[in-house]
């Protein structure tokens, strides 16, 4: 006998719908998986030999081929096995061919016969529902996550003899209703109010919440750089429900998923270590490539600390993203394109010693070395960079001083009235740093006064393209942070303080 079941597996960030086939015919018994089958899809065999058996269910002693259609496509992950049993039943006659139509199957399969939660769940329900697929089985673990796609039918089920229950009638089981978790709140983020001092690199982490930008804080040790980004988090605007599913599918794909989590409403920070790989940064891996740290890192921030001692390759990697908001990733013939749009935020001492420039304590370091450090940052990474900030040693009355600046709370708020603006100017969930040429032309409108004072900062600057355009984007994001429509000469002016004195300077 013939049966056939719907199934998904991964690809990328996306899902793929897999039809499971599965043929039980008269001869040498055996079960053999053919399709492009990884590892982990091939090891299937022995689990639901075991997992049949344990839930009081036959396994026939025929000979039995599964194909995983479309052939040409690699299957990962062990996702398919409950789809394997229940076609291996239907082909069996223990299921009626008609209760395998328009429904979806997910899900890992024990020896006992009981299902465990998998990676990827979301992408393949939202593919299911995009393909008209009402109807979704999947383990019991997993459905809040299925559950997150409105108009799918999603059914938990604890085992595979509650599944074979359910299917063949002997048995209800109640649908999942469709629900969206509500956000909880403000994230439990470091507060800006712990940071003493530092106004000016304060306000440059104000703007490049509010527009996207990218940023790099320069100064000696222990000035309060790796805190000052780690209370960047608590000063972004919770993720809409558009970027939550969106970024919930990301992590879901990379089975990232917190347990219990089925939607992540913080945006994400990720805070990698300066000896990360190429791919770990930007996505690889045997077979279909899995996301790397600046998908992770999508619609949030991706923070760089000790920033020169990331090695050049990984850095170099990071120029198309940040200028695309996405990166394709090649291996063994699959090209994968995976969102990046984050935020970059990179802190790093000024010289190798760490006190350049430092009032209190000589540089020990010589010149050749110091430009041999900055040479690890090159010109064109440089130049993708919005917002260079430096971070001097605090002040003896600074670091005695009862308490900060601003709490996180009311930055937050003017950053989530700029990111409402950014969102009904552009209609879908952008920030400035984003904007196209076409887009910069129309909503970045100056007036007479500020368009003079950037024809005299073009000069001076030395701005390339780039970085004139990059101007325009901070100047607009500051005028936002005002509510203003016209960007105005002080709002230029704030922007052009953000600059090296010259391009390719810090």
């Amino acid at each position: 006998m013939f049966a056939k079941v719907l199934s998904g597996t991964p690809f990328g960030v996306e899902a793929v719908l897999v039809e499971v086939q599965c043929d039980v015919s008269p001869g040498i018994p055996g079960l053999s998986i053919v399709g492009l089958p990884d590892k982990e899809v091939s090891e299937a065999r022995e689990r639901i030999r075991s997992a049949l058996k344990n839930s009081g269910l036959p396994f026939p002693e025929l000979r039995i081929t599964v194909n995983l259609a479309p052939a040409d496509l690699r299957k990962e992950g062990v996702g398919l096995d409950l789809a394997l049993a229940v076609a291996l039943l239907g082909a069996a006659g223990e299921i009626p061919p008609e209760r395998l139509e328009g429904c979806v199957f997910l899900g890992e399969l024990s020896l006992d016969g009981g299902t465990r939660a998998v990676r990827g769940v979301l992408p393949v329900a939202l593919a299911a529902a995009e393909a008209g697929i009402g109807t979704m089985l999947v383990a019991a673990d997993s459905a809040p996550e299925a559950a997150l796609v409105e108009g799918l039918e999603v059914y938990p089920v604890p085992d595979l003899r509650t599944a074979h229950a359910f299917l063949t009638g002997a048995q209800g089981i109640e649908p999942l209703p469709h629900r969206v978790p509500r956000a909880t709140g403000p994230p439990a983020w470091l507060d800006l109010s712990l940071v003493k001092g530092q106004l000016h690199a304060r306000r440059a982490l104000e703007i490049a919440a509010a527009g996207g930008h990218n940023l790099i804080m320069v100064g000696p040790p222990g000035t309060g750089k790796s805190l000052l980004a780690r209370c960047l988090a608590g000063i972004l605007p919770p993720l809409s429900l558009e970027e939550a599913l969106e970024v919930t599918k990301i992590y879901s794909a990379a089975g990232l998923l917190p347990k219990g989590v089925p939607l992540l409403r913080d945006r994400p920070f990720r805070a990698p270590h300066h000896t990360i790989s190429y791919a770990g940064m930007v996505g690889g891996g045997a077979g279909v490539p899995t996301p790397g740290e600046i998908t992770l890192a999508h619609r949030g921030v991706l923070f760089l600390d000790e920033l020169p001692e990331f090695d050049r390759k990984v850095l170099e990697a990071l120029r198309q993203p940040l200028e695309d908001r996405e990166i394709t990733v090649t291996r063994a013939g699959v090209a994968v394109t995976f969102p990046a749009s984050f935020a970059l935020v990179g802190a790093m001492n000024p010289c190798p010693c760490g006190y350049l420039g430092d009032p209190h304590r000589s540089c020990r370091c010589r010149p050749h070395e110091i430009q041999r450090y900055w040479k690890k940052l090159s010109g064109p990474f440089l130049d993708r960079i919005d917002l260079f900030v430096r971070v001097p040693r605090l002040s003896r009355e600074e670091l005695l001083g009862e308490g900060g600046g601003e709490p996180s709370a009311a930055v937050r708020e003017r950053v989530t009235m700029a990111h409402e603006l950014q969102r009904d100017r552009y209609g879908t969930a952008r920030t400035n740093a984003a904007m196209t040429l076409r887009e910069l032309r129309r909503w970045c409108r100056l007036a007479p006064e500020a368009r003079s004072l950037l024809s005299r900062a073009i000069d001076h600057y030395g701005l390339s393209a780039r970085g004139y355009a990059r101007v325009l984007k901070v100047s607009r994001t500051v005028a936002d942070l005002e509510g203003a429509d016209i960007i105005r000469p002080e709002h230029v002016a704030e922007a052009l303080q953000y600059r090296p004195q010259k391009e390719g300077e810090t």
